[in-house]
């Protein structure tokens, strides 16, 4: 077989691939997803950040509401993730989302937030298998919806996952998307592929790896390693890199007026939706966004102090008119 051809074959089966973008909290909202998809076009899926559920018989807050306003996300296959261990509250949202004609919806699992793992909730809900047992088999029952997790390993050790993932393959999830990090590493050391290839081996439901994938070459070396994956989660590479997506689709990389293009449409969308605030939304993105550009931290010196929005319009002009594009943009922890 011609190394063309073999080109050609691993092409249409990466084209097969389901990319979906990471949940993360003030950065990949219903604002940023719109713009995203705009600019560099539509992932195959998107999950929000994690929401809280409402008490039973009442709705979504104002906020809440604003990051599933379907208007916002017309034309994307939008997940929402639910923060919760109150197995009455995850059902009784499912039910209000149904009504508003979502069609998944996923448990927040993976959180390693202190605060949040301090109530039980997020990775710190894997300390009690015997209560989350408990919750699956409630959810799982009575929830309208499909339901999938996106998961960590454990708390502490690795070893965690043995109890973890049976638990899991007692259930008929959706999928589930394993972050292969225990909590304590937050988002420290490289992650664990060997448990993912393990669950993909072995779980009855779909299975989808999350964890930094920053380039198509880790995507590539991911795929060579497990040959099965067929749905690749991204995050913070795709914050560093908009058009990591297009580019694993045999597509171009960002270029700087591209880049530039799609910064002033994020930014616009963010003074229209917060004003003044605008410039710190944006400041986090550039934490990501430094990456774009062959010298990282000139650009974090430029934008890391402005306040008003016109020094942060003024510092972004800077940028874009002095500091050269890396060749390739690649996050860096």
């Amino acid at each position: 077989m011609s190394h063309g051809l073999t080109a050609r074959i691993a092409h249409e089966e990466f084209a097969r691939m389901i990319y979906s973008l990471a949940p993360m909290e003030g950065l990949t909202g219903s604002t940023f997803r719109a713009v995203h998809a705009e600019c560099f076009g539509a992932l195959d899926r998107y999950y929000t950040p994690f929401l809280a559920p409402p008490h039973v018989g009442s709705g979504f807050g104002k906020k809440a509401l604003k990051e599933l306003d379907p208007g916002r996300g017309a034309g994307l296959d939008v997940v929402p993730q639910l923060l919760t261990k109150n197995a009455d509250e995850f059902v009784w949202a499912a039910q209000v989302l149904a009504d508003m004609g979502f069609a998944e919806v996923n448990l927040n699992l993976g959180c390693p937030s202190g605060t949040v793992v301090a109530k039980g909730r997020g990775s710190g809900f894997l300390r009690d298998l015997d209560g989350l047992e408990a919750f699956l088999q409630d959810v799982c029952e009575r929830s309208p919806l499909p339901v999938s997790v996106k998961t960590r390993l454990g708390i502490a050790d690795d070893a965690e996952y043995e109890r973890v993932l049976e638990l899991y393959r007692r259930f008929p999830l959706a999928e589930l998307i394993v972050h292969p990090r225990v909590q304590k590493d937050r988002y420290q050391g490289a992650p664990r592929w060997e448990p993912y290839g393990e669950t993909l081996a072995t779980a009855p439901f779909p299975v989808a790896y999350n964890g930094d994938v920053f380039s198509v070459g880790d995507r590539d070396a991911l795929l060579a390693a497990y040959p099965a994956t067929r749905h690749v989660m991204l995050g913070r590479g795709l914050l560093a890199n908009p058009a990591l997506a297009r580019m694993m689709a045999g597509g171009p990389s960002v270029a700087p007026a591209e880049l530039r293009a799609f910064h002033d449409k994020l930014f616009a969308a963010y003074v229209d939706e917060i004003g003044g605030n605008a410039v710190f939304r944006l400041k986090e993105w550039w934490f990501y966004a430094k990456f774009a550009f062959a010298n990282p931290q000139a650009v974090h010196r430029l934008v890391r102090k402005v306040r008003k929005l016109d020094e942060y319009e003024a510092a972004v002009a800077r940028v874009f008119a002095n500091e050269p594009f890396a060749e390739v943009a690649r996050f860096s922890a």
